[in-house]
């Protein structure tokens, strides 16, 4: 996003907080809806964001990273809306109570799931082959059918890459 377009959001110009919005209202109702999983929740969430982003503006940093400083107060409304819609059960046998799934588990599998969908393809691969179906080095190299030497930098390479985009969720 453009500094200057940054820097008017700050300002609380009108025009920039329709570009911030045209520009992050997809990726803050996705994150809405991970984490409420109900269409109207994630949109009454969206809208709350922006208004909390425009009224908080002025407290945004233009030199950071716009972003995550606009998914952090997504996850924070979406959360908020969600504890006001849980609902506790209470089994009438057994004094037990259920709570929900921990919602930053489920904000941080996004932000990790995204990442890994912004690796490059070979990267992304390996990440997956490693970390999700639990092969070695040596047993990736023989399914791709490259040297251990090269899937031991595309693995390097990718989790250096992974560590720089989610360095915001290690900050939250």
């Amino acid at each position: 996003m453009d500094r200057e377009v940054l820097e008017r959001f700050r300002l609380g110009d009108e025009a920039a907080v329709k570009a911030v919005y045209d520009r992050f209202g997809g990726p803050v109702f996705a994150l809405s809806m991970s984490i409420l999983g109900e269409h109207g929740l994630a949109a009454d969430a969206t809208q709350q964001t922006f208004i909390k982003a425009w009224r908080a503006a002025s407290t945004y940093d233009a030199d950071r990273s716009f972003g995550p400083w606009i998914y952090a107060i997504a996850r924070r409304t979406a959360i908020d809306l969600y504890r006001k819609r849980a609902r506790v059960v209470v089994s009438d046998e057994v004094d037990v109570v259920y709570l929900p799934i921990g919602l930053e588990t489920v904000w941080e599998v996004f932000e990790v799931r995204s990442a890994l969908d912004r690796l490059p393809d070979e990267e992304r691969e390996v990440v997956r082959m490693s970390h999700f179906d639990g092969l070695t080095h040596v047993e990736i190299a023989e399914r791709l059918d490259i040297p251990v030497g090269t899937v031991k930098s595309r693995s390097h390479r990718a989790h250096q890459r992974l560590m720089a985009m989610l360095k915001h969720v290690e900050e939250v």
